[in-house]
Parts: structure tokens; sequence; C-alpha cells
């Protein structure tokens, strides 16, 4: 019996990207196995904690850190108002300081390379760096260097990078996109700017891409803010509600191509 390979493509969305648990905590349950997995952003991030061995449940609990005072350092102003040494050193801890190439399952990580306005994937390497990089909202992260490269934010190139686990050998690509543009009037500082207006091209780019995945889960996040990491478990709990919603759909176009594979042998 064949079984096709099954790839997540995890897009950015700062703290709305926490659905991603949601979604893998059903997929999970539902025995519906995860082969590979392409992450942009904050994509990368819920895809490296995964993979790198840690079961949901403790992820769960874990994405706590991940709230403003735990991983903001900030510096003087030059290229972005937070170092990142902090948030790097998180990922390195729960990541087990392991290369990409150790992890339990294949990952590839989405950066974008400032100067050649280039999408780069990460695929082996120390996972932390490859993820500090693909988080760098440019503005806010000091960017990534990484062999003589200058690294930003791996959403502003591919925001739901399914042709990334496509190229990795996806038979069937879920992608998940927690990307909508949430309208906000209390615009108060220079990060609501920059993350609003981030949003905003983005969200643009998204609208003109064919995003050519089997299935397509977006979880109800727009009412949550990218930037503040205050309604995590809210958050999850709305990707596991949309992932619940898609999972007949995702176990009928797995039969199918079960059956297509059958009839061509």
């Amino acid at each position: 019996m064949y079984h096709p390979k099954i790839g997540l493509a995890l897009g950015s969305g700062g703290a709305r990207g926490f659905a991603h648990l949601g979604v893998i905590k059903v997929l999970n349950e539902e025995n519906i196995p995860i082969d590979l997995i392409a992450g942009s952003s904050m994509g990368a991030l819920v895809g490296a904690l995964y993979t790198s061995g840690l079961d949901i449940d403790k992820l769960y609990k874990i994405s706590s850190a991940f709230k403003r005072k735990y991983y903001l350092d900030f510096t003087v102003p030059k290229m972005g108002f937070i170092a990142g040494n902090r948030v790097k050193e998180l990922i390195r801890m729960f990541t087990k300081n392991k290369n990409i190439e150790e992890l339990d399952i294949p990952l590839s990580i989405v950066a974008t390379d400032l100067l050649k306005a280039e999408r780069v994937i990460f695929n082996q390497g120390p996972v932390a760096s490859a993820v500090r990089a693909s988080i760098s909202i440019p503005g806010i992260f000091v960017p990534e260097r990484i062999d003589g490269r200058i690294l930003i934010d791996g959403g502003v190139i591919d925001k739901v990078p399914i042709s990334v686990v496509k190229d990795m050998g996806a038979d069937i690509v879920i992608a998940i996109d927690v990307s909508s543009v949430k309208i906000i009037e209390d615009i108060t500082s220079i990060y609501d700017v920059i993350l609003q207006s981030i949003e905003i091209m983005q969200n643009e780019v998204v609208n003109h891409k064919v995003m050519d995945a089997d299935i397509m889960i977006r979880p109800l996040v727009t009412q949550y803010s990218t930037r503040a990491f205050t309604n995590i478990e809210e958050i999850i709990k709305t990707g596991e509600d949309s992932a619940r919603l898609m999972v007949p759909q995702i176990k009928a176009v797995i039969e199918d191509w079960k059956e297509k594979k059958q009839k061509d042998e």
C-alpha cells in the first residue's frame, strides 16, 4: 500500500503563528502523518520546535516562554530595535542546540536575503541561527548574518512556503495561512507602524499569488494582534478548531491519492 508524503507549509504571522501548534496537535490526534515541514518566520519557529522532538503538550506549555518580556533585548537602533540574542538563545535551548539535518522530521526554514532580494532556504546548519534569520522582522529585529548574507524575515518573500515543501518531495501539501490583516485603530508606536505596514504589503502579495496547496487551513485569528503575545492559548485553540473542520477533507485527499496510485500500478 502506498502512503503519500504529507508536507506542512507553516506561514508567517507573528503571535498568530501559534495557531500552527493547534493544527499539528489535531493532525497527530487524527493519525495524519507529518513527513515534511517548511516554515517562514513564526512558521519556522513552530516547525523547529516540533521537529526537534518536543511533544505537543510540552510545546503548549513552553509557548508561554515567547511572551515579550522573555525575549526582548533592546539595542541602540541602527539596523533594528531588538538585538535578537535572547530569542536565539531560547530557540537554541528548546531545540537542544541541534542542526537542521539532525531534526526528527525534515525541515526547511525560509529567510530573505536583504541585499540580493532573494529567498534563502536552510535545510542544514544550526537551527537557532536559521530560525533567528527567518523571524527577523525588518526594522524591528537586527538582521541575522550567515555566510556573508544579511538575512531578514522569511515572510517578506514567501509568506506561506508551499513551493518549498513541494520541492522537498511532498505528495500532499497542507498549508496554514495566518496572515489576514487586523484593522487596528490604536497605532501608537513605531512598532505598530512597521508591523502594520508589513502586514498590508504581505497581504497584497498573498492576494495576487496562487496558493497551490492541496489543503489550505486559515485559522480565524484576525481578531488577534501579530505583535501582542498575550492570547497564546486562545490562538492555539483557534488552530485546533480550524484543523478539526478540515480533517474530513484531508482524509479524503489522502484516500484519493492512494486510489490514484493503485490505479496507476
